[in-house]
């Protein structure tokens, strides 16, 4: 997108796109949603707070190890049965000719493409109906840079939170730096999204001025008696950052899902976040006493992950809110006797 245009989306942040791809009916209720790097990769980190999940390749993300850049980050349904997504993904970008350089030719890659996965088996009515490599590469070549469409799309295509039906959502924020900071959440929850005091999203006391609706529903219990479930999200920015501060950035993004839903990182969830900084701005660091330079660096950091954990919160909310019923998973909206028209 362009620098003065916002979205309200992760493709705000420069140089990423996003991609879709599910299936719906026939026993299927799944999908998968891809996060593409721009052209040599981004540093990135995650942080892995759920008792239960799903992940591949998080290893390379340690800051103690090789690889510096990954080329996409994957989200999928489908439990540990989805993570093959993430081959789908990794065999479209070979022929991209995008991933780490292992040979003398240019074609010799091994593309870096972390996975996480959430639990949405059988909501569909089959229990063998989960995405596959040929989903990964379809979300894959889905990606673009215009807006992110939100709600049962993707990952979040079988979705539910706290009963509810979830599904995608994100958020971002322009920083007076110029930094941009955006979050992409698939919402697949345990804990609810909705304060059972006054059946408002907890997400929408957390909005920009007039982003959120003032919509009450009335609480509902999960029908799906399964505790099974994980939250996922990409935190996103231009901003340099090491791999040591992207995995800082993807623990403090984890305060967003605090805020949004309650209880999570529980042993039924496999709650995870990756951070992605393409590098392109400088980290806006303020001059000032040299010999208070560590602090003034701490400075910019934290307002850069504060945001963050913002626009992770806001992302959730507008997942809740683009979520549309599915069978017996109602969407919030249609719980809401004053919802608008």
């Amino acid at each position: 997108m362009t620098d003065n245009v916002l979205t309200n989306t992760l493709t705000d942040v420069p140089g990423f796109r996003v991609g879709h791809a599910q299936r719906v009916g026939g026993g299927w209720l799944t999908g998968v949603t891809v996060v593409l790097a721009p052209e040599g990769g981004a540093v990135a980190g995650v942080d892995v707070r759920g008792g239960g999940p799903g992940t591949r390749e998080t290893d390379a993300l340690d800051p103690r190890n090789l690889v510096q850049r990954v080329d996409a980050v994957t989200l999928t349904g489908g439990s540990a049965f989805g993570l093959d997504a993430a081959g789908g993904v990794v065999a479209w970008l070979e022929e991209q000719g995008r991933g780490f350089r292992v040979g003398p030719e240019a074609s010799q890659v091994v593309p870096v493409v972390p996975a996480a996965a959430l639990f949405d088996l059988g909501r569909g009515g089959d229990w063998k109906a989960r995405p596959d490599a040929a989903l990964g590469r379809e979300a894959a070549a889905a990606c673009h840079d215009g807006p992110v469409a939100q709600g049962n799309v993707g990952a979040g295509t079988g979705a539910v939170a706290g009963g509810l039906k979830g599904g995608i959502g994100s958020a971002s924020v322009r920083l007076p730096s110029g930094a941009t900071v955006a979050a992409l959440v698939a919402v697949n929850a345990v804990g609810s999204p909705v304060d059972p005091s006054t059946g408002e999203l907890y997400a929408a006391r957390f909005g920009e001025p007039g982003e959120f609706p003032a919509l009450r529903a009335e609480p509902t219990q999960a029908p799906d008696a399964r505790p099974l479930n994980t939250t996922l999200a990409v935190v996103a920015t231009d901003v340099t950052l090491t791999k040591a501060q992207a995995a800082k950035f993807a623990g403090t993004a984890h305060d967003g899902l605090a805020r949004a839903l309650r209880p999570v990182h529980l042993l039924s969830d496999g709650d995870t976040v990756f951070a992605l900084a393409s590098g392109t701005r400088p980290l806006p660091v303020p001059e000032g006493d040299p010999a208070f330079a560590v602090h003034t660096e701490a400075a910019a950091l934290n307002e850069l992950f504060a945001a963050g954990a913002d626009a992770v919160t806001r992302a959730i909310g507008h997942a809740m809110l683009a979520a549309e019923t599915v069978g017996e998973f109602e969407a919030y909206r249609d719980r809401c006797a004053n919802r608008p028209e």
